[in-house]
């Protein structure tokens, strides 16, 4: 939000005050100003010119040639193309060297014969506004020579607040209320402000009827003899300074009230309204709006309408329609101040993407005390630009509130408890006192009088007052101490562990990058993965056009990392971990259940024809038997499955990883990726269809028992290393042959890991080979070859009663 220095002088002194000290202030009292600039600094380097004279250039109809005094003693001509340029007028000018917006210099030229030593600046020249028709005619007469920001009164320094720290503060979204700060800081009165209504005329308002409990005060006010009078440069100079493009006079006045007291207002145009009563109500089904945008807006049953009759004409409390705007010649008005509630206005905001300056403020609790005092603000400032305006009728104020001023009770002892610091309680009273709340001694506690622009959802019990006590003293101010008292420990989020564990050993020893992916999945991710018979949670307005879903699985959102991440490298190793969302598991609230998965990609260069390549799929499910058995989940199984868990890996090479004693519990899989991904994907090419996928449910891996470590000792004798090839029905999953090994080697097999995997014609009709390293070593002695043919023979054996066989 940015205010403007000059804005706040209408509301209290501040002459004298420097506004990065300002700045400060404001941050160590009431909310963080990030930034202090000044307004339009090219501004002190164009000068207020008197035209002398104008001629008709001879060479060019559409130009003049005019002689300036810019107060330098010396008469300057210059080359104008302006249609209103005249003699006796005060111009804004840019001398030899000046530098406006977009670093656009000021150069001597000639033009068509003629040298011109500057230029005479329209508005939009000087980034002021769009106007561009003509010169800028400065108003009055201001001196010549001088600096035109300073001549016309808008030099400005500019303050911005950040936006997140007056979310809980609607007081402050307009300058009366930063005003209120300011003066409580600087110790200085806070100037008064007339908003009270002008006098009214007697005939009868305009019906208002208010049916939907999403308003709860609506005020409009009729307003008739208006002209097509000029903004003040001084309000055009506020706006200007605070991000607002002056637009027209009413325009800028209704801008000007929304920044002045926070307080969004609309002006329809009376003759364009269907009827002279207002409806407030909830939209149709199937209704649409043109708003002011020239944009139809679709709308929902729960958007809030201010309709004429039962005409639609306005969005309620986000931006009116373009049938009733006011216009070139608008003459009669119809002003509407009103109180929206927060949730409808957001949420309708949200869906159709529409913010603005009014449902920001919307967004928050109003005051409904304010309508009031910005329509009586909002007239009092017109009939000052122009007085033969007239208010034929009566204040239409209808709704249901009430005013929110409460009192709260205050023991000044537990402020310094809270506070730790020793506060008098005048001291405390005056600070209250200083941002407009009222106090009163009641024996030994205080009873504080909250006005409604702070008890509006905000101050409500001692707390609250204690804060706003603790931070007008200045934290800053209260001496420091050793915190003391009873040291209790956190409690363990075992989940949290579980993750920082998995993050430790894949980014360490394992040698994987981690990705942080956005929750969102495209659509074109979506339909290449066939998931389309999925149910998602959706949103309404994504932050990027095509991804409106919200995942169900970590693991899609790593695919589509592989690619970019492939370029320039022969390997890729990734992993993320990461919820999914659930719209069937959803709480009674609405909101989605939660998965909590551990998504691992592995994908590498081709490798040559003549090359051995053991793939993928090996490599990452020994990845995972590691990160498994560094948890201290030791008893595992990875088991074939016929039933893929998702469509879109491989149709025979996939395992599921079981963990725990007997057949375990299923806490994922590894897989190949299905082969006709790799094009779509972008990974084909270099890389192979051989890409190997993991996803591990973590909160599975928590409902496990862990089988904790146990010592090893180093073993005395030495062991050496066989190399067995198996063939084996495709029906005879690998934890079998694997058991068989074991079982041959009778306690001696150890360090067993498949590190081949092949199928051909000459194996016959379903049947595979596996290929295994082991390690034979005994705890007793030095085992021998003759040991090892034992071994051999007795696998043999265990392989023939299941179908299996060694490979020659």
């Amino acid at each position: 939000m940015l205010i403007s220095m000059r804005w706040l002088g209408r509301h209290v002194d501040l002459s004298g005050i420097d506004p990065e000290q300002l700045a400060l202030d404001l941050t160590l009292s009431t909310a963080e100003v990030e930034g202090v600039e000044r307004f339009a600094p090219y501004l002190s380097d164009v000068v207020v010119g008197h035209v002398l004279e104008r001629e008709q250039h001879p060479d060019a109809d559409k130009l003049s040639i005019c002689k300036l005094d810019v107060g330098t003693g010396e008469t300057l001509q210059i080359v104008c193309g302006a249609p209103n340029v005249a003699a006796g007028q005060r111009v804004a000018v840019a001398t030899v060297g000046t530098v406006l917006p977009g670093d656009f210099k000021i150069k001597k030229s000639k033009i068509r014969g003629v040298h011109s030593m500057g230029m005479i600046c329209s508005e939009r020249e000087l980034g002021l506004s769009d106007e561009h028709d003509g010169i800028w005619v400065l108003p009055g007469k201001p001196t010549i020579g001088a600096p035109v920001a300073e001549a016309l009164g808008i030099d400005d320094w500019v303050l911005e607040i950040d936006n997140k720290s007056l979310t809980h503060r609607p007081d402050l979204w307009g300058h009366r209320g930063v005003a209120r700060e300011v003066a409580a800081i600087l110790d200085r009165p806070l100037l008064p402000l007339d908003t009270s209504l002008p006098e009214l005329g007697g005939a009868d308002p305009v019906e208002v009827r208010v049916v939907s409990p999403a308003c709860s005060r609506y005020i409009g006010l009729s307003i008739d003899g208006v002209g097509e009078g000029m903004t003040p440069d001084w309000m055009r100079g506020m706006l200007l300074a605070t991000g607002q493009r002056p637009i027209d006079l009413l325009v800028d006045l209704s801008n000007f009230v929304m920044g002045d007291l926070g307080q969004p207002n609309h002006a329809f145009d009376r003759d364009q309204l269907a009827g002279d009563g207002i409806l407030v109500r909830e939209a149709r089904e199937g209704e649409t709006l043109v708003t002011l945008d020239e944009v139809e807006r679709k709308l929902e049953p729960a958007d809030l309408l201010i309709c004429s009759g039962d005409k639609a004409v306005a969005l309620a409390g986000i931006m009116g329609g373009q049938d009733s705007k006011v216009q070139q010649g608008t003459g009669r008005l119809l002003l509407e101040v009103a109180c929206f509630e927060p949730v409808p206005v957001r949420r309708t905001s949200a869906r159709l993407g529409l913010r603005t300056d009014s449902s920001a403020r919307f967004e928050k609790h109003l005051d409904p005390t304010l309508p009031l005092k910005a329509a009586g603000h909002f007239a009092r400032l017109l009939q000052e630009v122009q007085p033969d305006v007239t208010f034929p009728a009566s204040l239409a104020d209808a709704g249901d509130w009430s005013d929110p001023a409460c009192e709260v009770p205050l023991n000044p002892d537990q402020v310094r408890r809270s506070l730790g610091v020793g506060i008098s309680d005048e001291e405390m009273s005056a600070l209250l006192s200083s941002i407009g709340f009222r106090v009163q001694a009641n024996g030994e506690a205080l009873t504080v009088s909250v006005p409604s622009n702070r008890a509006t959802k905000d101050i409500a019990i001692e707390m609250d007052l204690i804060e706003e006590v603790g931070r007008l003293y200045r934290y800053g101010n209260i001496p420091e101490r050793h915190l003391t008292g009873a040291l209790v420990p956190p409690p363990v989020d075992h989940r949290r562990e579980l993750a920082e564990s998995c993050r430790d050993l894949l980014a360490g020893g394992a040698r994987f990058h981690e990705t942080l992916s956005y929750s969102f999945q495209s659509d074109a991710l979506h339909k290449m993965l066939g998931l389309d018979g999925e149910s998602y949670v959706s949103v309404i307005n994504p932050v990027q056009e095509g991804s409106a879903r919200i995942r169900r699985q970590v693991l899609p959102s790593l695919l589509g990392l592989l690619e970019p991440n492939r370029r320039q490298r022969d390997e890729v190793r990734l992993f993320e971990i990461g919820k999914g969302y659930l719209p069937e598991q959803a709480s009674e609230r609405g909101e989605p259940g939660e998965v909590h998965e551990l998504a691992l990609a592995f994908c590498r260069a081709r490798q040559s024809d003549t090359a051995f390549d053991e793939g993928c799929l090996p490599r990452l499910m020994a990845v995972v038997q590691d990160l498994l058995g560094s948890l201290e989940f030791h008893e595992q199984q990875f088991v074939a499955v016929k039933q893929a868990p998702v469509s879109w890996l491989h149709p025979v090479r996939r395992v599921e990883v079981r963990v725990g004693a007997g057949d375990g519990a299923c806490v994922g899989f590894v897989a190949e990726l299905d082969p006709g991904l790799a094009a779509p994907l972008g990974i084909d090419g270099e890389l192979v269809s051989d890409t190997a996928v993991a996803s591990i449910s973590l909160d599975a891996l928590l409902e496990q028992e862990r089988s904790g470590g146990s010592y090893n000792p180093l073993p005395r004798y030495p062991g050496f290393k066989i190399d067995v090839a198996i063939v084996a029905p495709e029906e005879v999953p690998a934890r079998d042959l694997s058991r068989v090994i074991e079982k041959a080697g009778k306690g001696n097999a150890k360090d067993l890991v498949i590190f081949d995997l092949f199928r051909g014609d000459q194996l016959g009709a379903g049947r595979r080979s596996l290929a295994y390293h082991l390690v034979l070593q005994s705890d007793k002695k030095t085992l021998t070859d003759k040991d090892a043919q034992s071994f051999l023979r007795r696998l043999e054996r265990g392989l023939g009663e299941i179908g299996a066989e060694l490979r020659s």
